[in-house]
């Protein structure tokens, strides 16, 4: 996620280019808004106390990805949904709270 949103955010045209192919319009600053969300939901995601949010504003960015490549067709679909199973399950490893909310081991000894 840093290398994404570093080359987002610096004025490259190179990620102009792969936002026209995509569909969006070519344009450097357009292309700093995505950068800048995916700083907000790194820093949200980071601290333990607003990770639910930032996981929750990272499932909302990561499905915009999976919906813009399943509509060029691109064979990258898959790379939106692997990086929210990390993100959440980050995030269940490591808070209690959604362990006991979304328990995997159900059996009652």
């Amino acid at each position: 996620m840093l290398f994404d949103r570093g080359i987002k955010l610096v004025p490259l045209s190179v990620v102009a280019e792969a936002m026209d192919l995509v569909g969006h319009a070519a344009s450097e600053t357009l292309a700093r808004a995505p950068g800048a969300v995916t700083v907000l939901w790194t820093l949200l995601y980071a601290v333990p106390p607003t990770s639910l949010v930032g996981a929750i504003l990272a499932a909302v960015y990561l499905g915009g990805t999976i919906a813009s490549h399943v509509r060029i067709g691109s064979p990258h679909v898959l790379l939106g949904v692997y990086l929210g199973l990390i993100v959440w399950g980050g995030l269940w490893l490591r808070d209690a709270r959604l362990r006991q909310l979304l328990p995997f081991n159900t059996s009652t000894k």
